[in-house]
């Protein structure tokens, strides 16, 4: 283990954060908030911390490991929300316990989006935008940011690399050195928030909102500056906007990146995990948006007073009647839902709790899919579940034809049975942690059907569960609070990278 060169890539990744507390400094500056000593003093103290780490003695040259690069990305993690809920608990204006802080800062940097934190809307704007950016940040991950500057240490960045991406065929590289793929990576992120962001501010949203919401929705975040999320804007034109930018955020950014190399569309119709995946949301937007229009009542969006704390208020009307104008924000509202619920977004259009039972246990139960692997999304992602799917179908054609080999196939690729193994194993981990920490929350006193949707949206990422953590989670015990924070790590970790630290054959030489 390179525990030298571990603590002076901690100190130097502390040190590039520290940076992106410059941006909400200028803008407490602009808008002459009282927020500039929280900001100026949380720089202060990352920027020494990743310095001291950083500097004595200077670190040799040497290359990562496969065991360094899950130590560094687990530890970076770690660090950066206790570093990255300074902010927030140095803040007059929130007045924030250390683990509603914590809490607050693992949401964002693991785009999960479970707040607890209530009137939004009268928060300093300072505070707002660097909310978004945690989210925004954590969406395409510091560390792989970070790895473009790795070569001017001498470090391989391609360990870091493996620990970090998402999904069960990350090992695949866009270019023949890691920091060129870093570099496209980038890019394109910060090319798709650009194009969300103007998208927005067309639409309607002020120049502010549309920067922050472009955060959270390429993210896949869904933290937004008012409690009533996209609701408080009124706008199926929002709510397309934002339904386009979940799902080309929801793909796996390699997949962009060929798409623009070759000028090529039709390489996604050709991706067999995102064919799967669009083809899911599809069916279930059908299936909700029925539900909703032949259910006894459903649910469109008005300007009355919230039916619940801290929700977006709702009208309950017969969906048999009504004009088309009401029957299109009934697809509208039932689309995004879907779309923010399936991509592990956690956008809120309008109070979903109230529409009929199955609608929003069905779209959280979407969430254990997720997005592409590869993508900013939270959840087991598309590829494993379609791979679940396809072998549990070759093991019924193997009870009829027992003697066969029947090879298995993502479109025409053959799929090593190595890789089937895996995306077994991670199911079986995945469900077994899951449990464990359900347990663990039910041990703190909340009720089964809060325990098992908080749990269900913060290890998928998802943000706003059901029952009790619907839209805060600010009510929540701080034992459940720190449970939580362990099963948002470990779902934006993808499980795997954190346990493995817990092995003993991990620590032997």
């Amino acid at each position: 283990m390179h525990f030298s060169l571990i603590r002076a890539l901690l100190g130097l990744l502390l040190m590039i954060f520290s940076v992106t507390m410059l941006i909400p400094i200028a803008f407490a500056l602009y808008f002459d908030e009282q927020t500039l000593f929280a900001f100026f003093a949380s720089f202060v103290i990352t920027a020494a911390t990743g310095a001291a780490l950083w500097l004595p003695p200077h670190m040799s040259t040497g290359q990562l490991r496969a065991r360094d690069g899950f130590l560094i990305t687990s530890l970076f993690w770690l660090v950066l929300s206790a570093f990255g809920a300074l902010p927030l608990l140095l803040a007059e204006q929130l007045a924030m316990s250390t683990t509603d802080a914590i809490f607050e800062a693992v949401s964002g940097l693991t785009t999960t989006g479970a707040t607890v934190i209530t009137g939004l809307e009268h928060l300093p704007k300072s505070l707002l935008y660097y909310r978004q950016q945690l989210q925004w940040l954590g969406g395409i991950g510091i560390i792989v940011i970070a790895i473009a500057i790795l070569p001017m240490l001498g470090i391989g960045g391609m360990q870091l690399y493996r620990a970090e991406t998402p999904g069960p065929m990350k090992d695949n590289k866009l270019t023949p050195r890691i920091t060129g793929t870093a570099k496209i990576l980038f890019t394109i992120y910060v090319l798709m928030t650009v194009a969300c962001g103007v998208c927005y501010w067309l639409a309607g949203m002020s120049p502010f909102d549309a920067l922050t919401h472009s955060f959270s929705t390429i993210a896949i975040g869904g933290f937004s500056t008012y409690d009533a999320s996209m609701a408080h804007f009124d706008s199926n034109a929002i709510l397309w906007i934002g339904i386009v930018f979940m799902l080309l955020a929801g793909v796996n950014f390699g997949l962009h990146y060929f798409v623009f190399r070759d000028r090529n569309p039709l390489l996604y119709w050709r991706d067999p995990e995102l064919k799967f995946f669009y083809a899911t949301i599809f069916i279930s937007i059908i299936c909700v948006v029925l539900m909703l229009f032949y259910a006894r009542s459903n649910v469109l969006p008005v300007q009355a007073g919230p039916t619940a704390e801290h929700a977006p208020s709702v009208l309950l009307i017969d969906g048999t009647s009504g004009t088309n104008a009401d029957r299109f924000n009934v697809i509208s509202h039932g689309a995004f839902q879907v779309v923010s619920l399936a991509t592990t977004t956690g956008f809120a259009s309008t109070d979903y709790t109230a529409w009929p039972a199955v609608v929003p246990v069905y779209m959280f139960y979407l969430a254990f899919m997720g997005a592409c692997a590869g993508s900013t999304g939270g959840g087991m992602k598309a590829i494993r579940v379609l791979l679940i799917a396809k072998q549990g179908y070759r093991e019924l054609l193997r009870l009829i034809h027992p003697n066969a080999v029947i090879p298995l196939k993502v479109g025409s690729r053959p799929v090593s049975e190595r890789v089937v193994s895996a995306v077994w194993s991670f199911f079986a981990i995945y469900m077994m942690v899951f449990f464990i920490l359900f347990l663990a929350v039910l041990a703190t006193g909340i009720d089964f059907f809060t325990a098992f949707s908080a749990v269900g949206a913060t290890i998928n990422n998802l943000g706003p569960g059901l029952g009790e953590v619907a839209y805060n989670y600010a009510s929540l015990p701080s034992a459940t609070k720190w449970i939580l924070c362990l099963s948002m790590l470990l779902g934006r970790l993808e499980v795997f990278t954190l346990l493995v630290l817990l092995t003993p054959a991990f620590w032997r030489k």
